[in-house]
């Protein structure tokens, strides 16, 4: 392995190294002034704070509001994934905002391999959902017998399991380094950098996005072939998840594969680099309300969810635990979700 850090900018490298291209560029603590790089921060904060109530308000209904179900297994895994990534936002943030690593080596790898094991356990749960679907449309009668609780769990099992295995190197080849006043977390790939990107690509986005776009092409060929369906609304919302994962991914996969021809500094990259890596982390928020709150089930338990909430502060308000004002305003907002 070199003992010069490379810039390489995967999942969890863009989000912690956004700001150091190489371990010889200076830079001080609180520096982070420029546009993009407050823009960048007030979206991860975004997507932290609805990241985290999103996909922790369905691991709260599926995993103890709803009865335990194949697709409950799918929406739980999907969102205790990403919201494990979100729980680490603030260690990301807090690297962004003041140039340097205060965490220690362990949370250097830690987070990095965290990061990295959402893009691929998400991505592969949203691949199972995908069979899944497209199992349970074509193949109805073997679907009704074969589909159980337990076989969803092994499956999901797997899939965590290979999520882990290609997240090893991502931990494996995270280091630290004092450079001036500030320390940085960064990744030394070394000659393996092409080899990792490339694994990232074909593994993260290449097989499973023609995995889900044919499931889906099957899909629509068999609901155009129904006469019973009359409803564009399944057309829609295929659509709509197939061009999701896309817009999401292909952008950062692109980036990552050019910028392994890139040696120096060039601002007009590094620009695009924030935006695709934002673009990547804000699936981690969207696929709760793409995958969980479509399901009729859930936006169910969910509204039934906010009515309690709402219930809740109009007895506060009856008890005159609460300032009428500040109540009326709580009210008025949890009124309109509902």
């Amino acid at each position: 392995m070199n003992s010069t850090p490379e810039p390489d900018y995967n999942y969890g490298d863009h989000l912690n190294d956004i700001q150091h291209h190489m371990v010889s560029v200076d830079v001080h603590p609180g520096s982070c002034r420029e546009a993009a790089c407050v823009i960048i921060v007030i979206v991860n904060v975004i997507i932290f704070l609805l990241g985290t109530f999103g996909n922790g308000a369905v691991i709260w209904i599926a995993g103890f509001k709803m009865k335990k179900s194949v697709n409950t297994t799918w929406y739980l895994s999907l969102a205790l994934s990403d919201f494990i990534f979100c729980s680490t936002l603030p260690f990301i943030i807090n690297r962004m905002v003041t140039d340097t690593w205060i965490f220690g080596l362990f949370m250097c790898k830690f987070t990095s391999f965290v990061t990295t094991l959402n893009m691929y356990s998400s991505i592969f749960i949203l691949v199972i959902i995908s069979v899944d679907r497209c199992i349970t449309v074509k193949f109805p009668v073997w679907a009704q017998n074969q589909r159980t609780v337990k076989k969803a769990s092994v499956v999901i099992v797997i899939a965590w399991f290979m999520s882990v295995l290609l997240s090893i190197p991502s931990a494996k080849f995270r280091e630290i380094k004092n450079n001036s006043s500030t320390v940085i977390c960064y990744n030394n790939y070394g000659n393996h950098h092409t080899t990792v990107v490339f694994m990232r690509f074909t593994f993260g986005f290449l097989i499973p996005f023609l995995t889900i776009s044919t499931c889906y092409s099957i899909l629509i060929c068999k609901l155009r072939g129904n006469q019973m369906s009359k409803s564009t609304k399944p057309y829609k919302i295929m659509t709509l998840l197939i061009t999701t994962f896309f817009i999401c991914w292909l952008p950062f996969h692109i980036v990552s594969i050019i910028e392994l021809d890139i040696k120096k500094h060039n601002p007009v990259f590094q620009t695009t680099i924030q935006v695709t890596t934002a673009l990547a982390t804000a699936n981690s928020f969207i696929n709760p309300f793409l995958y969980a709150f479509m399901a009729k089930d859930m936006k169910k338990k969910c509204y039934a969810f906010l009515s309690k909430i709402e219930s809740a502060i109009d007895d506060e308000t009856r008890s005159g635990f609460q300032r009428t004002s500040i109540t009326n305003s709580v009210d008025n907002r949890v009124s309109t979700i509902v």
